[in-house]
């Protein structure tokens, strides 16, 4: 029997992660942003003066993505880049006013995007929704240990684990 993905959880998920980012560029366009420049000045506005592999890092992206981006929010006056004194190779990147004052507007469509996103759900929904797609976020990340050329029945609950894998295997 062929594999329906269009009823699978990844496959709504995937869907799911579309529809949020098309609405969120929506909100974000507005506001004169697109989608993942608000993280940036998000994560700066907790932590200002973060360097390029800093920012990479904590965005989940290569280095060349964030050398993009803060180029562009340079150049909308959002952010600026400030070589280290001591090491030439080094720069910093630091909001301006602009950048600072752009964080209200960000939270605003955040929570727009949350109130749309979540419509008709309740409290004990939701928190059950947080905590569903943490795990699946911990799955997703703790997995890449696995041999990926090891196949996975798709409708199997968890992937056995690399110990009972090589014990069928024998």
């Amino acid at each position: 029997m062929a594999f329906n993905h269009k009823k699978s959880v990844t496959f709504r998920l995937s869907q799911a992660s579309k529809a949020h980012r098309s609405r969120s560029g929506a909100h974000l366009a507005r506001i004169g942003l697109h989608p993942g420049q608000e993280a940036v000045l998000k994560i700066l506005s907790d932590e200002d003066g973060q360097t390029m592999s800093q920012l990479a890092a904590r965005l989940g992206v290569q280095p060349p993505t964030v050398t993009k981006m803060i180029a562009r929010l340079s150049a909308q006056g959002l952010l600026r880049r400030v070589a280290s004194s001591s090491d030439g190779r080094l720069a910093r990147v630091y909001l301006t006013n602009d950048g600072r004052e752009k964080i209200a507007s960000i939270d605003k469509a955040w929570k727009r995007l949350e109130r749309e996103a979540l419509a008709g759900l309740d409290d004990k929904d939701r928190k059950k929704l947080r905590k569903l797609l943490r795990h699946l976020e911990k799955n997703l990340s703790a997995r890449t240990d696995l041999d990926p050329d090891i196949d996975h029945e798709p409708d199997d609950p968890e992937p056995a684990s690399p110990e009972v894998l090589v014990a069928k295997s024998a």
